[in-house]
This record gives C-alpha cells, sequence and structure tokens, in this order.
C-alpha cells in the first residue's frame, strides 16, 4: 500500500476511534451520573459565580462542553434556569472542557490497554447498571487514547514530509489563517477536544533537530482560538427551534469565544510567554502538548474572569440580536401550548426530559382548562371552544411522538425510561377524559 494511503487511513483511523471513544464515554458519563449533573445545575445555576462552577464541574464530569451546553439550553426552554444564570454555566463549561486537553497531554500510552482491558471486565461482569455505565465510560476512555496513539503512530514520517512541514509553518505564521484552520476543522469534527488532541500530537513532531516544535507554541495558539469558536455551532444547531433564550444562551457561547479569539490574537506572543512560565520546562517537542492544554485553560479562565463582571452586559447583548418575537401566541388567554421540541435534545436526556415534561404540564394543564369550560356549560364560543380542543389534542399527540422517539433513542437509563412511559400514560388519560367531557358537554 502507498505510504501516503498508509497515512490518511491511519489519521482517519485514529480520528475515528478518538471520536468514538470520546462520545460513548460522555454517554457513558451522562448515564451514570445525569441526575447528579441536573442537581449540580438546578442548585449552583441561580447564582454567576456558583452557576460558572456548575458548569465546569458539570463538563469535567461529562467530558464534554457540548453535552454541558445542550442541555443547559433544553434547562433555559423548559424554564429551569434563567437567561443570565445559563449564560453563567456556559462561561463555566468552557473552563471545564480544558480537563480533556489536560488529560491528553499526560503519556498514558502505556496504560492505555489497561483501561480498555478494566472497563470491559466492569461493563462485562458487573449487574448494577450504574458500574456498567462507568465500566463503559473507562473502555471507552482507553478506546480515545488509543486514538491518540494512532494518530500520534502515523504522522511521525508526515512530519518528516517537506510539504507538510511548509503547509504547517505557512498556517502558524499568519494568526488569522490559524485560527479559520482551527475553526473550520471543529466545525467538520465537531469536537473541539478532537481537534485539539490532533493540535498536540502535530506540535509534539520537531523540524529534525529533535527538540524544536514544527508549529510551537505561538502557531499553536491561534488554531487553538479556532477550536474554541468551531465548537459552539453544535450549541447554535441545537438552538434551532428552541425558546428565544435558549437561542440567546447559545449565542451567547459564541460571542464568548469569538471575543476571546478577536483580544487574544493581537497579543500571542505575550500569551505565549505566559503559557509558557506556567508550564513545565524542557525541550519544546516534551512540554509543548502540556503548554497547549495550558494555554487552553488559561484562555477561557480568562474570558471567563473577564465576562463574569460583565454578565448582564452579555444579556444585554444576546437579547438584542435575537429580539423577542413579535408574533402572538394562537392560544394567549389559555396557556401557551406551542411547543417547541427540538429532536437533536434526544442525545442529552436529561435537557429533552426536563423540556418534555414542562411543555407536557403546559397541555395537561391546558386539557384541564378545556374540560372544565365543558363541564361548566361555558357560554363561550363553540368554533373557538373546538378549536381550542384540536390544539391540545395537536399539541398532545406531538408530545407522545417525541416521547416515544426518546425511548426509542436508547439514551435513557432505567429511571428516566420510568418517566418517560409515566408521561405517555398521563397524556392518554387527560386526552381519554377530554373526549369523555366532549361526549358529555358539547352536542
Amino acid at each position: 500500500m502507498n505510504e501516503n494511503v498508509k497515512i490518511i487511513l491511519g489519521l482517519l483511523g485514529g480520528l475515528s476511534l478518538f471520536l468514538f471513544g470520546m462520545n460513548l464515554m460522555s454517554e457513558s458519563l451522562k448515564k451514570a451520573a445525569g441526575t447528579k449533573v441536573k442537581a449540580i445545575l438546578s442548585a449552583l445555576g441561580r447564582n454567576p459565580i456558583l452557576g460558572v462552577l456548575a458548569g465546569a464541574l458539570s463538563t469535567a464530569i461529562l467530558q464534554s462542553s457540548s453535552a454541558t451546553t445542550v442541555m443547559v439550553i433544553g434547562f433555559v426552554s423548559a424554564e429551569i434556569i434563567s437567561l443570565p444564570a445559563a449564560i453563567a454555566v456556559i462561561f463555566g463549561a468552557n473552563v471545564g472542557t480544558t480537563i480533556t486537553a489536560q488529560i491528553i497531554a499526560f503519556k498514558l500510552s502505556n496504560y492505555i490497554y489497561l483501561f480498555v482491558f478494566i472497563g470491559f471486565l466492569l461493563s462485562f461482569i458487573s449487574k448494577n447498571q450504574k458500574w456498567k455505565h462507568i465500566g463503559t465510560a473507562i473502555f471507552a476512555f482507553g478506546l480515545l487514547f488509543l486514538g491518540i496513539e494512532t494518530m500520534s503512530n502515523v504522522m511521525k514520517p508526515l512530519a518528516k514530509s517537506e510539504i507538510f512541514r511548509q503547509m504547517i509553518q505557512s498556517v502558524s505564521g499568519i494568526p488569522v489563517l490559524g485560527v479559520l484552520t482551527g475553526t473550520l476543522m471543529t466545525i467538520i469534527v465537531q469536537s473541539s477536544s478532537a481537534t485539539i488532541a490532533v493540535l498536540q500530537n502535530i506540535a509534539e513532531n520537531d523540524i529534525g533537530d529533535g527538540m524544536t516544535s514544527i508549529i510551537g507554541l505561538s502557531g499553536a495558539i491561534p488554531i487553538l482560538l479556532g477550536d474554541n469558536i468551531g465548537t459552539t455551532i453544535t450549541a447554535l444547531l441545537a438552538s434551532i427551534g428552541q425558546s428565544k433564550n435558549a437561542r440567546r444562551t447559545a449565542v451567547a457561547h459564541t460571542l464568548f469565544n469569538l471575543s476571546g479569539a478577536l483580544i487574544f490574537i493581537w497579543i500571542v506572543p505575550l500569551f505565549a510567554k505566559l503559557v509558557i512560565f506556567v508550564s513545565p520546562k524542557g525541550f519544546e517537542t516534551a512540554v509543548i502538548a502540556r503548554q497547549i492544554a495550558n494555554a487552553h485553560s488559561l484562555f477561557n479562565i480568562l474570558m471567563t474572569i473577564l465576562w463574569i463582571p460583565l454578565l448582564n452586559l452579555m444579556v444585554r447583548l444576546v437579547t438584542k440580536i435575537v429580539k423577542d418575537e413579535d408574533r402572538i401566541s394562537a392560544l394567549p388567554e389559555k396557556n401557551d401550548i406551542q411547543t417547541m421540541l427540538n429532536y437533536r435534545l434526544l442525545n442529552e436526556p436529561e435537557a429533552a426530559l426536563l423540556l418534555l415534561q414542562a411543555k407536557a404540564d403546559t397541555v395537561l394543564c391546558a386539557a384541564k382548562g378545556i374540560k372544565a369550560r365543558i363541564t361548566e356549560n361555558s357560554s363561550a364560543d363553540e368554533q373557538d371552544l373546538f378549536d381550542d380542543i384540536l390544539a391540545v389534542q395537536r399539541e398532545s399527540e406531538k408530545l407522545m411522538n417525541y416521547t416515544t422517539a426518546l425511548i426509542a433513542s436508547s439514551n435513557l437509563n432505567n429511571e428516566q425510561a420510568v418517566l418517560c412511559e409515566e408521561l405517555i400514560i398521563k397524556l392518554h388519560k387527560a386526552e381519554k377524559k377530554l373526549n369523555k367531557a366532549i361526549k358529555k358537554g358539547v352536542r
């Protein structure tokens, strides 16, 4: 097989293993600790400082800022937390996501198969669902590092290519090009952790002297800034079709990283000196992975410190960008039952369930109100009553379809599956009672 083909397949295979391991680990951790994450966000999300801590802690647990961000968007849609609190949590999620790069910077090559074996053994022999999920997460953690090791191995001959070196040097020499490269890479891969892992692997290759990084920290930082911008696409996609505050939360995530890139791109050399100062000392190729991880952490920590006092300004900015809707609800006096269910949230069961329960409560409340109007022989216009009945039935059907899709997604733990089944039963009962009331009260 041609050497170039081997390199390309090795990179694609390694990246696939990394992404699969990352997603599997995140999903398993969500199933093992999803309820705890919900409790953390609900309890701490009311105060800006505590909200930052909640976002950082939740993302550290789930190992995915996208998971936390999408979950927060669901919470805002379900009106569990306010817009300012949600934005504070997003700030914290940006800090929490840097843990992944820090872990990757550790040299765990000798322990990869140990993680794979222990994880497999735990998930295979454990009868407890929680421990099964923890075992799967450990197994996925091993796969993640196996993907990194695969990419590292195939990049060694690639780094010796003169064409590759010139390409890297041209990117590292023009900061704006580095930002665009990082943004594009993350949009394609849909994981800033993956693109940062690739960046760390590339940077560990030398220019031929065994000491100097092929890209250097000053060349890596603009790409890192682009990675941070690219990762906001997931939140923007998840917010489509959601409430205005949910969309504002996603926009706040984008503004946070975009403003950071606009500030730091002008001070790359100065920022690089700060990172080198707080990082371990040694040959550049030996410490560059840790320097990149530290740069990622410092960037998000400094931006959070900058934006926390300006939280109200951020709220005003996103409110201007995503303006209040002028349209009037179909049922302004009788509870708004226009559901805004987003099927992208099916991969975030905790957020999907909260949104589902909030909308179901609204529909059930509307159904109860209509039943009371029928029973009391209200003098209201009969056509108006029929329109409201049809609206409730239509929304109830949407909720049941969404609940069924959520169960079919296989992302629910046992407790969440039971909640979905109970919700379907409640909706069925409400519809039956409504139909009985219609037969008795409407001629």
